[in-house]
C-alpha cells in the first residue's frame, strides 16, 4: 500500500508513523501543497494519508496561500473516503475542510496534557485501543469545532482533543507521532513559549518518550489496520 504524508514544514515529520508503516511493508511519500507540485502518485492511488502538523495556522490563508489549494485537497480525500488521520494542524485542517470553525484555544497546550476518551471512543477502531486516560505530548495554539456528523473521541480541560468523521477520518490534536528528536527540536526554536525552563521541559520528555512513542505506534498501526481493510480484495 502507498501511503501520503502531507507535510507542513521541515521540522513536523512523520515521525514514528514513518517507522511504523515501513515496518508495515508500506511505501511512504512525503509531499506538501506549499511545494507547488503535484503527489507522486495520483491521490486515487494511496492506500492512506497522514496530515501532519505545522508552525502555521489553519486560518492563515493569507500569509501561506497553499492553505487555499489543501482545503480543496482535504475535501476531495473526505469525498473519495481515503483514510485519513490528522495530526494538530492537521486535525484543524480536516475541520476546517468539513466546514467547522478553527479558531485560537482559550489557553495555548504545550507539553504533557492530561486526555480523557470520551464513551465512544471505546469502540473506535483507532482511539478504542488507547487508555481512557492518558498524558499526551501537545503543542498547539489553535483548536476547532467538531464538522457536523463528527464523533468526539477524546478531550483535554482546554478543547476537543479527538474525532472522527465518517468511517475513514480521524483528527488528534495532540502529537502522537513525535519523537525525542522532534520534540527537541521545537523546544530549542528561539520563539518556543515553554510552560517551564528548557533543560526541565526536555528532561521531562526524555523520561516520557518511550511510553508515549508506544501509543503513537500504537494509534498509527490501527488506522493502518482499518486502511488495510479498506484496501482489500472483495
Amino acid at each position: 500500500m502507498d501511503v501520503l504524508a502531507v507535510v507542513h514544514g521541515a521540522n513536523v515529520p512523520a515521525g514514528t508513523f514513518a517507522d511504523v508503516v515501513g515496518e508495515r511493508g508500506h511505501a511512504l511519500d512525503v509531499w506538501s501543497l506549499a511545494w507547488d507540485v503535484p503527489p507522486p502518485l495520483p491521490l486515487d492511488e494511496y492506500g492512506a494519508v497522514l496530515v501532519l502538523g505545522g508552525a502555521m495556522h489553519a486560518d492563515q490563508d493569507d500569509l501561506h496561500p497553499w492553505l487555499r489549494m489543501e482545503n480543496l485537497f482535504l475535501q476531495r480525500l473526505l469525498a473519495l473516503h481515503v483514510p485519513v488521520l490528522g495530526v494538530c494542524l492537521g486535525a484543524q485542517l480536516i475541520a476546517k475542510a468539513a466546514h467547522a470553525e478553527v479558531r485560537p484555544a482559550s489557553e495555548p497546550e504545550v507539553g504533557w496534557v492530561e486526555v480523557e476518551l470520551t464513551e465512544e471512543a471505546a469502540l473506535d477502531p483507532l482511539l478504542g485501543e488507547l487508555p481512557d486516560r492518558f498524558d499526551a505530548f501537545e503543542w498547539h495554539f489553535y483548536s476547532y469545532d467538531l464538522p457536523a456528523g463528527a464523533t468526539e473521541l477524546a478531550r483535554s480541560r482546554v478543547c476537543t482533543q479527538a474525532f472522527r468523521l465518517g468511517d475513514a477520518a480521524w483528527g488528534v490534536q495532540f502529537h502522537p507521532e513525535v519523537t525525542l528528536d522532534v520534540v527537541s527540536s521545537w523546544a530549542r526554536e528561539p520563539t518556543a513559549q515553554l510552560p517551564s525552563p528548557e533543560d526541565a521541559f526536555l528532561a521531562e520528555a526524555a523520561e516520557r518518550i518511550e511510553g508515549w512513542t508506544a501509543l503513537g505506534r500504537t494509534l498509527c498501526g490501527s488506522f493502518l489496520d482499518v486502511a488495510e481493510r479498506v484496501g482489500a480484495p472483495v
